[in-house]
């Protein structure tokens, strides 16, 4: 696991590289001029820095610090699937992402994805949006399984009694991000 500040991060798991949330612009604001400096650790990552193949990118949520336009761009090619919860794959869609390669979530539902992984969205005490624009699409955690590991892959989320429901479906975790 490679952690590249706030909820951006690379998993590699059983030969998969997954992205979570990559936002590699300058600053995650709709104008790379305006806005607060990237979450990014001291170490700046681009995405010319991951991997050539991403097998799979999630996508929490769409405010700007998750869902990255440029990031999203440049990643399409090397990427063969975007997860991302209901509505989001409107944003990737309209970017030029290939509706084949975007596959949305509503809570609680989950599929095997990639050969050995699946996946579950999961609820998170949260909101959506863009600009002035809010509630238009759902946003999520997810539970990734794969090699007999379970993650609890998360964006954003105030504490509720989403966590209890989490943890009585899926038991205990062998990491929480």
């Amino acid at each position: 696991i490679v952690w590249f500040g706030h909820s951006s991060y690379l998993i590699r798991i059983y030969g998969q590289n997954i992205l979570v949330d990559p936002v590699f612009s300058s600053r995650p604001s709709p104008i790379q001029f305006i806005g607060k400096e990237s979450y990014q650790t001291e170490v700046k990552y681009t995405a010319d820095h991951m991997p050539k193949q991403i097998d799979l990118v999630i996508i929490t949520h769409d405010h700007y610090d998750h869902l990255d336009y440029n990031t999203i761009l440049y990643l399409n090619e090397h990427t063969k699937l975007f997860c991302v919860p209901l509505g989001v794959g409107a944003h990737l869609e309209y970017w030029g992402v290939a509706e084949s390669k975007i596959r949305e979530f509503d809570w609680w539902e989950g599929a095997m994805v990639l050969p050995g992984l699946e996946i579950t969205a999961t609820p998170a005490r949260h909101f959506s949006g863009r600009g002035f624009t809010r509630f238009k699409t759902l946003w999520a955690w997810f539970v990734v399984k794969a090699g007999g590991k379970t993650l609890f892959i998360g964006g954003d989320s105030g504490y509720d009694e989403s966590f209890k429901k989490i943890g009585e479906r899926f038991g205990a975790f062998d990491l929480v991000m």
